[in-house]
């Protein structure tokens, strides 16, 4: 009778080394992943802006549209589009007649950019938009 010494299998040194890889790897994945989906709520506050600012320009193409609390109105029942966690605020800019400032406040907080997680653009005039 031959015996026959087969063993198969791995060893304990080789799967420690697999999980100290994979463990590696996750460190090296993990926060960039978090970086990009906190970027990604940055990006929905700034497309929210822009389409209230376009809601904005269609609301006031309408010729009988020219007061800003029926377009607030107005704007507030066509929220659904928006982030539920993010806010906007229309304000009037008083340098400029028919100028308005848009705000959206990221709600989730989870935004890296801007102190007060505000992003401000505007309708109606030139100034330069961006987080405050």
């Amino acid at each position: 009778m031959i015996k026959l010494n087969n063993k198969k299998g791995f060893t304990l040194i080789e799967l420690m080394i697999v999980i100290a890889i994979i463990g590696i790897l996750a460190a090296i994945a993990i926060p960039n992943f978090i970086t990009y989906r906190n970027k990604a709520f940055c990006s929905k506050a700034e497309s929210d802006a822009q389409s209230t600012q376009a809601a904005m320009s269609s609301y006031f193409s309408e010729p009988n549209n020219i007061s800003l609390s029926d377009a607030t109105m107005q704007l507030a029942a066509n929220r659904p589009v928006m982030n539920p966690s993010n806010t906007f605020t229309i304000t009037p800019v008083v340098a400029t007649a028919n100028s308005y400032k848009i705000s959206v406040y990221d709600g989730t907080t989870r935004c890296p950019r801007g102190a007060n997680k505000i992003y401000s653009t505007y309708f109606g005039t030139s100034e330069a938009g961006g987080w405050r």
